[in-house]
């Protein structure tokens, strides 16, 4: 192994943990991010060198001139001109992308991935999570930041290693699993694929990796062209509809929560209960104990394991809830996401108005899907949104957040400044307010939070 691994975008939730798995294992760390968040500062505080500007000049000594001791590992979010990323490919330095770390990682493990358009961050979380509890163990590489183990990383001796598969820039290709769960396949990252077949391509070509004698776990009535004779066994999961995996007798219980039998390839468990709120969830505790079953974890462990389960952090994640006014803060940010995520929550809250905060990401996803993010924010009562997130992109004339409140039909709609939206919040009255967006929306969570707490 390299002494010495430097991270070009150490903040992406991928890349911090693949910078505290290689920590952990004895290398010294250090890496350059575009701005400070709390990721970035619990790295610093677990002892990575870290700088927020792109200047070779900031590279760590230790690093510098010192091709044959580091591995450098980029994001694919960096761009073409980075100063930093041309000044060590033009030293020799080597250099792999996040996914090809992975996936030498995970060759290493028996590996069980999770992939879908949505829904693998959960799904992979509670996988790592069962698990964990029933004392099997795994490595995880996780999407999101479990609110179990207050981490994106887990360490095990264990030869298991859970991963969430990743299909922008078709990362996941670099996976070889054992078993592997498809949730969804829906056109996004059209800016990479250019269309919906070249997506679904690639997600066949994820199945196709899977080893001989391997797994692969299906959402049932998704559609997905299986090889005439697949190397690898098929299963077929579902929320409440008979499949190999599913639930049924769901019961609603105050707070959003569900009581409901398992069924695991013929196998009951009744009366179980899954520790975080929201109806898609079960959907994703179906997903997750299926391959938990298919390597051998009991039937009452998988059960035990879903109760405790405390979610994601920005994952249907309730932030605020009493003195009548809920808040409930979400990643969603696709139209599929939004519609699943708004539906949940009016399922739960059925006579209470709904106010969703949406803050757009990329200016090519919102004007591939203006339309769809149309329909699907018309599920609130009212909508609040804010200008769009760039991230890696560019402006396209005419695609702007003016655009895209011009395809809602709601009555009570405003477009907010990102700065000025705690303030809009505070003045107005909410009964289950909800946040949305892949962007920095999260930094105003704990502020949003704070506000609602002082004014009740």
């Amino acid at each position: 192994m390299f002494k010495q691994i430097y991270f070009l975008g150490i903040g992406g939730i991928g890349m911090s943990a693949l910078a505290r798995y290689f920590a952990h294992a004895g290398a010294y760390v250090a890496g350059y991010d575009r701005c400070p968040s709390s990721l970035t500062l619990a790295l610093e505080q677990e002892g990575m060198d870290i700088h927020y500007e792109d200047n070779p000049d900031f590279i760590p000594p230790s690093v510098l001139n010192r091709p044959q001791d580091t591995l450098v590992i980029y994001t694919p979010a960096i761009p073409p001109d980075h100063l930093e990323w041309n000044y060590l490919k033009q030293k020799g330095y080597p250099i792999i992308k996040r996914s090809k770390a992975l996936g030498q990682i995970a060759d290493t493990k028996i590996c069980l991935a999770v992939a879908g358009s949505h829904g693998k961050t959960t799904t992979s979380t509670l996988l790592a999570h069962i698990f964990c509890h029933s004392g099997k163990g795994c490595t995880a590489f996780l999407g999101g930041i479990s609110k179990n183990y207050q981490s994106n990383l887990l360490l095990s001796h264990s030869p298991y290693l859970v991963a969430e598969a990743d299909e922008f820039d078709r990362s996941f290709l670099q996976l070889h699993p054992q078993t592997a769960v498809i949730t969804s396949i829906d056109p996004d990252h059209l800016d990479i694929y250019g269309d919906y077949a070249q997506v679904e391509q690639a997600f066949v070509d994820f199945a196709a990796q899977i080893k001989q004698g391997g797994s692969l776990v299906l959402k049932q009535g998704l559609p997905f062209p299986l090889p005439a004779e697949p190397a690898y066994t098929v299963y077929r999961y579902a929320l409440d509809h008979p499949a190999d995996f599913y639930a049924s007798r769901l019961v609603w219980e105050e707070g959003g929560y569900y009581r409901f039998n398992l069924h695991l390839a013929g196998h009951t468990l009744e009366d179980c209960r899954l520790g975080i709120a929201g109806r898609i969830n079960i959907e994703n505790a179906v997903a997750a104990s299926a391959i938990a079953f298919l390597h051998d974890i009991p039937p009452q462990d998988i059960a035990s394991a879903l109760a405790c389960f405390s979610g994601v952090a920005r994952r249907f994640d309730i932030q605020f809830d009493q003195a009548g006014c809920t808040y409930i803060d979400d990643y969603a940010h696709h139209p599929a996401e939004l519609t699943a995520a708004l539906q949940s929550i009016r399922s739960m809250y059925p006579e209470r108005k709904i106010t969703a905060v949406f803050q757009p990401h990329l200016y090519t996803r919102t004007r591939d899907f203006a339309d769809d993010f149309g329909l699907s924010l018309n599920l609130a009562d009212e909508l609040i949104l804010l200008p769009i997130y760039p991230a890696r992109e560019e402006p396209i004339s005419g695609i702007s957040s003016e655009m895209l409140l011009g395809k809602v039909s709601l009555k009570d709609k405003w477009l907010i400044a990102y700065d000025d939206l705690v303030a809009f919040l505070k003045n107005h009255s909410s009964d289950v307010l909800v946040s949305l967006g892949a962007g920095d929306i999260d930094r105003l969570v704990p502020l949003i939070k704070t506000m609602l707490e002082e004014k009740t």
